[in-house]
């Protein structure tokens, strides 16, 4: 198994993934129809997905990874390798546990994790928009991992396969399922000849953005345990992340965990018709990407309130405020929060202090 830094102990587990007679209710993700990003965006000065210069001063020659990692109070905290990615989805899966999925290009993470299973929204909203990306993931339910397998355009790297295994480590400080973990190099070797970068999927500006405000936090009650606040840091000119007040922090870099730009965006959603564990009522969340809703961009210590706008799952999502102007991020690294609109517009969903 390829060794992961910051690491100790390897203890023996192993979680199934599980299984369901039935084949996918959906079809899988249409492959995207647009231009995969040319060599000439390689040797560019700036990292696709977060407009900032890359180490080295060169995009590395490779795609997107997504890298699923559990979120669970008490069992998965605190992650490791959320302070290396570009960008970090914060979605819901059953129960409205939120769960992330962490996207890599420009930096490497010795250390990412804990791994989980993948979700619904993982394969047919947030991957299509690399273009070509691997997705990483620990086991699934058969509809999930047998939909993903079959798109031509997304490598999928399950971790509790034969074809995955390499590229994860269990570790004797954490109890199964969440004490599996991976890493960038490790992932990255499963798939050496995937060389083409992805494209920006956010548009970027150093202007501050009309209509914007000054906040000093933005707190979102996804559900209970996991009441997340995101705090203006005037001195480091970063939004903290916290739960229930406790710093949140990054095991890896032993830093917390931080963000440049916060996207919210309210969606609507559907529960999906395969249980994810065993029982009825536990239909995966899955959230609705594409179309347009409301929502917020914090950047620069300020908050904006924006319409989100995404015409197909292979296109950017762009943001525009009340005046119909275009919102475009900070460069930087970017925290997409999903917010289920239920849970968005019932008392304190969305709290902002200015």
């Amino acid at each position: 198994m390829a060794t992961i830094l910051a690491l100790v102990g390897i203890s023996v587990g192993f979680v199934a993934s599980r299984s369901s007679p039935r084949t996918p209710r959906r079809p899988p993700a249409n492959q995207p129809t647009t231009t995969t990003t040319t060599a000439k965006s390689v040797t560019s000065a700036r990292c696709p997905l977060t407009d900032t210069p890359p180490p080295g001063g060169v995009v590395p020659r490779r795609p997107a990874l997504l890298v699923k990692i559990g979120n669970e109070p008490g069992t998965a905290r605190p992650q490791s390798g959320l302070n290396e990615a570009d960008i970090v989805f914060d979605t819901p899966a059953e129960g409205f546990i939120m769960r992330y999925v962490a996207v890599y290009q420009c930096n490497n993470a010795g250390s990412i994790g804990p791994t989980r299973s993948v979700r619904w929204v993982d394969w047919n909203m947030i991957a299509p928009e690399f273009r070509s990306p691997i997705l990483a993931f620990a086991g699934g339910i058969n509809p999930n991992v047998n939909g993903l397998q079959a798109l031509p355009w997304l490598s999928g790297a399950n971790l509790l396969e034969a074809s995955g295994e390499a590229a994860g480590v269990r570790i004797s400080s954490r109890f199964p399922p969440d004490n599996l973990y991976t890493s960038t190099p490790a992932l990255y070797a499963l798939f050496k000849s995937k060389k083409t970068p992805p494209p920006a999927v956010f548009d970027y500006s150093r202007a501050v953005p009309h209509q914007s405000r000054r906040a000093k936090s933005i707190g979102i009650n996804f559900s209970y345990g996991t009441d997340a606040v995101w705090q203006w840091d005037a001195q480091s000119r970063h939004w903290m992340h916290t739960y229930s007040g406790v710093p949140d922090i990054d095991v890896l870099s032993g830093k917390q965990v931080w963000t440049n730009n916060i996207v919210i965006e309210i969606v609507h959603y559907t529960f999906g018709p395969y249980s994810e564990h065993g029982g009825p009522g536990n239909g995966d969340v899955e959230s609705q990407l594409v179309g347009s809703g409301p929502g917020y961009v914090a950047r620069n210590g300020r908050v904006v309130k924006v319409t989100w706008h995404r015409p197909n799952t292979s296109a950017k999502t762009t943001f525009t405020n009340a005046a119909g102007q275009a919102v475009r991020l900070t460069p930087g690294r970017t925290w997409v929060e999903i917010d289920p609109d239920t849970q968005a517009y019932a008392p304190g969903g969305i709290t902002i202090t200015y």
